[in-house]
């Protein structure tokens, strides 16, 4: 993922202050920069999901655009801030996607059908389907245990940021982001694995 160029993030900062501030002005200015962000973010998940997923880039980005800025308390910090929470509401879109579209797969209405009838028939379920919802749990597990490797794994896989954005976000020096990253990778593989 390229990074922007360091003007364009510090005017996401200062635009999303300013808008967290009331001004209404700095989000007609920030609109078309932060839906620049959102494509990068959305291209980034949606790169890593199932050949032939339903869910395009566009729909993805708008449900997002439209959650973050109908948020009554919008308290940005800054641009990485931003992306923290646009790339956990986009996984949670993702997330329920996948749900809904197991759950049709599963049946969604349908007269079920023994298991040797469907693999007769060609109804036999995805298998690439449940892997974002395998992860999506594996990620509540280590939540439950360690919520910040959690967060640092959805920031860091999910969102994009760079290490030096985490720190800025978590409030972490770079070591310790770093050692926490390995230590929850290895725990997420573990869990996965066991799936």
């Amino acid at each position: 993922m390229t990074e922007p160029p360091m003007t364009e993030t510090h005017d996401v900062t200062k635009l999303l202050l300013d808008w967290r501030n009331g001004n209404e002005q700095a989000l007609e200015k920030l609109t078309p920069l932060l839906y620049d962000e959102l494509r990068r973010l959305a291209a980034r998940y949606l790169r890593r999901e199932r050949e032939g997923h339903t869910l395009q880039t566009t729909a993805l980005v708008n449900e997002a655009y439209l959650q973050l800025i109908g948020q009554q308390a919008r308290d940005w910090q800054n641009r990485a801030h931003f992306l923290a929470i646009a790339s956990h509401l986009m996984r949670n879109i993702l997330v329920d996607h996948a749900r809904a579209h197991a759950a049709a797969k599963r049946g969604g209405g349908e007269q079920a059908l023994p298991l040797d009838e469907a693999i007769r028939v060609g109804k036999v379920p995805d298998k690439t389907a449940p892997d974002v919802l395998a992860l999506d749990d594996a990620l509540k597990d280590l939540a439950k245990h360690v919520q910040r490797k959690s967060r640092i794994i959805e920031l860091r896989y999910f969102g994009g940021l760079s290490m030096e954005e985490i720190a800025e976000v978590t409030g972490l020096s770079e070591a310790t982001l770093r050692r926490e990253l390995r230590m929850a990778e290895a725990w997420l593989g573990r869990q996965i694995q066991k799936q």
